[in-house]
């Protein structure tokens, strides 16, 4: 009867075996599901880079607000990233206990509490310690953003990857930084703008949150399920037979953390990230000098969509051009994409610094410009540092990785805004009580762009240098975490 079954079977279909339907269906609900949770993840970037441009578009009303200088602002700034770059390993320890959805959904509902803290805050204290909290919130979300972006593709286009991931975010940036700076300078049923704004912004980061949470699926579950295999996470590696401790979570822990730091491609990355990233800090500031030259908040809002459009393009771009040189030159091809990245910082921080005139009549000059500049200079963070990382450890370290680069990263880089507003008024000789609410300042405006030009053009130039000892150590750290993945494996 079996046989007869079989042969009938055959004649219908043919002798090419056909996948059980229910095994069909589970395809289809994983296919859907990978997708879904690609979506969510995305819109969380969106949110992400939508909260972190909020405050620097509404510097101007803050500063009124609170009575404020440009090295008050950059403190705020400095609290932040501080904290954020202080409380980012403990994102490479909650992904061993909880999953990254999890893990995300927290680090979202955090910074969404704050932000409306924010906007809901009268002392310029209470702002200070809410931005504290965001940092906390961010260190969280982070790293484990892009480890779940890291595990999701392979190495061949993974800089497309990250690319596509910060073509979404700056997506988010732009509507945030746009709509705060459109909302600013406006009233709603008796509330300013730009605490409007921040409320508006903490709820849709809460939603997102808690779709996350609901809807995301990790992508070493995906792949545990797809090798038919009984592992789960990495939570389980650290299981005995069912026993689970604190202690082996913090032993795991300490361990992934040594093995992260000795790895001399992340040292020498994290070295050209502590310069490299003090000018895209510093940037915070374009927004209030633009609005200082006399550019209204829809001009100054505008400018800052183009250098946000020409910065997304560029790193999707950059990890295009990435991946295709990392074809033809396996060892060095996304070290020289780094390195012409970093280096074109240089020429445009100059020409749109000191070369453009500060006028209101520059305004195609400064944004042919900014769209150029975000075209060249974002290359590195999706193209280089994001996918050699996610080679150089093996999977199970990657969200250690990158929450240790954001955490040195954004210790050091957080200086660069109080940086900017030292330099502004105690030597280029910014005088907050100078500015005019309405017009701006010239005056001020020229003090501004040169304390900006110091925190950019010379950090830029060092992080073009310290790229270079990669062309000897990328491809022995490389290989040895091929062949320590491969052990695991054989473990396994």
């Amino acid at each position: 009867m079996g046989l007869y079954r079989t042969l009938r079977f055959r004649r219908r279909f043919g002798s090419k075996p056909l996948l059980p339907r229910n095994l069909e269906a589970m395809k289809t609900r994983k296919i859907f599901g990978i997708s879904l949770s690609l979506i969510l993840i995305n819109m969380a970037a969106i949110m992400e880079r939508a909260d972190e441009n909020l405050l620097p578009a509404v510097y101007k009303e803050v500063s009124e607000a609170f009575s404020a200088g440009p090295s008050d602002l950059g403190y705020l700034t400095f609290i932040r990233n501080f904290v954020q770059g202080l409380a980012s390993p403990l994102a490479g320890v909650l992904v061993i206990t909880y999953d990254r959805p999890t893990v995300l959904a927290m680090g979202t509902l955090c910074w969404a509490l704050s932000t409306a803290a924010v906007g809901a805050s009268h002392q310029f204290l209470q702002v200070a310690v809410w931005r504290a909290v965001n940092g906390f919130g961010l260190a969280i979300v982070i790293p484990a953003l892009q480890s779940f972006i890291a595990d999701s593709y392979l190495d061949a286009v993974r800089g497309t990857g990250f690319g596509l991931l910060n073509v979404v975010g700056t997506i988010g940036g732009i509507g945030g930084g746009v709509m705060a700076t459109v909302m600013a300078g406006q009233r709603f049923w008796g509330i300013q703008g730009w605490r409007c704004a921040f409320i508006m912004m903490a709820t849709l980061s809460a939603l997102i949150g808690f779709l996350v949470f609901l809807f995301v699926i990790d992508p070493r579950k995906t792949i545990k399920t797809t090798r038919d295999t009984g592992e789960d996470s990495e939570r389980n590696d650290l299981m005995d037979k069912g026993n689970f401790s604190s202690t082996s979570i913090w032993m795991e822990s300490w361990t992934a953390m040594k093995a992260v730091i000795k790895v001399k491609t992340f040292q020498v990355i994290v070295l050209q990230g502590i310069v490299g990233s003090l000018p895209w800090t510093a940037m915070v500031f374009f927004t209030m000098w633009f609005e200082l030259i006399g550019f209204d908040h829809n001009g100054a809002a505008a400018l800052l969509s183009i250098f946000a459009t020409g910065c997304a393009m560029g790193s999707l771009i950059g990890g295009l051009v990435a991946d295709r040189m990392s074809h033809i030159y396996p060892h060095s091809g996304r070290v020289m994409c780094a390195q012409f990245s970093a280096f074109m910082g240089i020429p445009f921080s100059w020409f749109l610094l000191k070369v453009i005139p500060q006028s209101v009549s520059s305004y195609y000059t400064f944004a042919a410009t900014l769209f150029l500049m975000g075209l060249t200079i974002s290359w590195n963070g999706t193209a280089v540092n994001g996918p050699i990382f996610a080679e150089v450890v093996p999977a199970k370290h990657r969200t250690m990785i990158y929450a240790f680069d954001r955490a040195f990263e954004g210790s050091f880089s957080s200086f660069a805004a109080p940086m900017v507003g030292i330099l502004s008024e105690k030597i280029y000789g910014y005088d907050p009580k100078s500015v005019d609410p309405n017009s701006g300042s010239v005056r001020e405006a020229f003090a501004l762009s040169r304390g900006l030009f110091t925190m950019m053009a010379v950090p830029f130039g060092l992080c073009c240098l310290f790229y270079t000892p990669l062309y000897l150590i990328f491809r022995r750290d490389r290989e040895s975490a091929r062949i320590a993945s491969l052990k695991e494996a054989e473990m396994m």
